[in-house]
């Protein structure tokens, strides 16, 4: 067992694991983070995205060894103060899904492109979501809900300035109360 230490959507995590635990295992059966999905265990889908230091990762490709130390985003740490984050917002608006599975990773995934791109043709944000797999929509509402949350001037980042623009960084101490959990030393 390795112990790590994680920050979770703004709560530091310090946990004993198996060195061959994928994040995702982690976030999931650890620490009861289940909007992270598994989809295919091979990084194929994306449903599993999630932001390790502001980066979109597929979590199914990470070992939960390689986030000690960093900062995790997942889909339950967007919204703030029971407010929707304006990407999430969009998809709802939008209706950008029917079964929901490759929801959560497409948000992530989304949250990502607009901040490195914030107004982004319709061909990029095709192709910044080319390794998200949705096998029920045909991508029309996701590509809408992308634009809306693009016109709403989200910045989207998990790591980004809040809905309202200020400035302060998601997850940061004046938005989140600093916490810190030890999660049980057996699996």
């Amino acid at each position: 067992m390795t112990r790590i230490s994680v920050t979770v959507d703004g709560v530091k995590y310090t946990d004993e694991v198996e060195p061959r635990t994928l994040l995702v295992h982690h976030l999931r059966e650890r620490l009861g983070k289940t909007g992270t999905v598994v989809g295919c265990d091979t990084s194929n889908c994306g449903a599993c995205t999630v932001h390790l230091d502001g980066i979109s990762v597929k979590s199914c490709n990470v070992l939960a060894v390689q986030a000690d130390g960093h900062e995790v985003t997942t889909i339950e740490g967007l919204a703030k103060g029971g407010e929707l984050h304006p990407v999430q917002q969009a998809f709802h608006e939008c209706h950008a899904l029917q079964c929901g599975y490759c929801t959560p990773g497409m948000i992530m995934q989304t949250c990502s492109l607009l901040s490195e791109n914030p107004d982004p043709s319709e061909s990029e944000i095709r192709e910044g979501l080319e390794g998200n797999l949705c096998r029920c929509t045909g991508y029309h509402n996701i590509v809408k809900a992308v634009q809306q949350a693009a016109k709403a001037g989200s910045g989207a980042s998990s790591q980004g300035t809040d809905a309202g623009g200020s400035g302060v960084a998601d997850g940061s101490p004046a938005e989140t109360a600093e916490a810190e959990q030890t999660v049980g030393a057996t699996a």
